[in-house]
This record gives C-alpha cells, structure tokens and sequence, in this order.
C-alpha cells in the first residue's frame, strides 16, 4: 500500500504579517480620526484633504522610523547576547554546559540521558552557542534586511490604509457628506481588515473584526466631539 508523504504546512510570514497590521490598523485609525475631528472644526474639505494629507506623510515617516528602529534594536540585542554566550562556552564551560541540562530537564529529560548531547554540543562551540540562544534565551537569529524591511511596510500599509478614510473627502464638496462617506467606507475597512488580521494571527475572525470596528469608531468619535467642543 503507498504511503502518502507526510507535508507540514507552516505560515512563515509572521514579521510582515505584523508589520502589516500595525501600520495598517494605524493608518486607517489615525487619519479617519483626524478627519473626522476636523470636520467638526471646519466645512472647507480641502483643509480636511491638506490635513489628512500631512497627517498621513508624517505618520508613516513616524511608523516606518519606529519600526526600523525596533527592528535595528532586536539585532544589536541579539548580537550582544550572542557575543556574551561565546566568551561563557570559553571561559565558564562547565557552568554552561549545566545550563544545557537544566534546559533539557525543562522538557522531562534527566541529566543521565541528556548528558550525551550535552557532550556532543560542547565539542561544536557554534552549534552550542546557536542552542543557547534559542533554548535558554529564546531568541532567533534576525534577518540582516528586517530594519529596511519592516521601515518600508509599516510606513506603505499606513499610507494604504489612511487614504481610505480621505478619499470621500477628495471626491466630496461636502464636508458632512464626506464625513458620512468616510465613516461607512473605514467601518467596512476596518471590518474587512479586522477579519483578514484574526485569520493570520489565529484570532477569532469576527471577534477581531468587531473589536477593530469598536476601536476605529470611538477614536473617529472621541476626535469629533473634542473637535466640536473646541471650535
């Protein structure tokens, strides 16, 4: 009888996924609360449209430079550590070498059978400092190019997502029309998105989407009362 491979199917876009999601959700909050506040101040649409348009090249300068700098710290934090594991399998081998077992007793295994891989990895300084990194720290070795990567789609998906909540304010007169326009047009986007992130992340999609909507609608209407309260 033919045996069917075994295929595992992993999702391995989780770093671009997460960018994705924190500059998308961004841009479509931000500028739709923005434009929503505005539009409690003033009627002229072009001033929403002028304001939006800032707000939409700031925020994504903002966000790309946040992520580029999270993504450069995660990497010189790695390096650090690293560098400090090679010089304790050189100096302190023993010590690190019970290190070894201990994680290993973590997942049920006595010290009398993890000693012989606990040999094994002493003899491959490399190998054992990859081990230390990943089981005793948790920490996974970092794309060279996530800094620009991550820069570039948080700061594209922001810019993505804020155009939605201000493109009925380029196509409308009205700057109460566009607010209505807008409101629709960002729930629904937000909504889709909402599901879409649940989906990727494992989160229950409805949930997701609900709590994306709830989130975008009190930020728009947090922004209009405080706007009206102040004009």
């Amino acid at each position: 009888m033919p045996i069917t491979p075994h295929i595992e199917k992993h999702f391995t876009a989780g770093n671009f996924v997460r960018d994705v999601v924190i500059g998308m959700s961004d841009g479509l909050t931000v500028p739709f609360a923005l434009a929503a506040g505005l539009s409690g101040a003033v009627k002229n649409t072009r001033l929403i449209v002028v304001g939006g348009l800032a707000e939409i090249a700031a925020g994504s300068i903002a966000m790309g430079l946040g992520g580029y700098l999270a993504a450069r710290g995660d990497a010189e934090h790695y390096q650090q550590e690293r560098e400090r594991e090679q010089r304790e399998v050189k100096e302190i081998p023993e010590e690190e070498m019970a290190e070894v077992s201990r994680v290993f007793q973590q997942y049920g295994i006595p010290q009398e059978q993890s000693a012989p891989v606990v040999e094994a990895l002493s003899r491959r300084p490399e190998a054992w400092v990859d081990f230390m990194m990943r089981f005793e720290l948790g920490l996974e070795k970092p794309d060279p190019r996530r800094a620009f990567t991550s820069a570039a789609t948080i700061a594209g998906a922001y810019v993505a997502g804020g155009f939605i909540p201000l493109s009925p304010y380029m196509a409308l007169a009205s700057a109460t029309q566009g607010l209505m326009v807008s409101a629709g047009v960002t729930l629904v986007a937000l909504g889709v998105f909402g599901f879409i992130k649940g989906r990727f992340t494992g989160t229950p999609a409805l949930r997701s989407s609900s709590q994306t909507m709830v989130t975008g609608a009190l930020a728009s209407a947090v922004a209009f009362v405080l706007a009206k309260l102040i004009a």
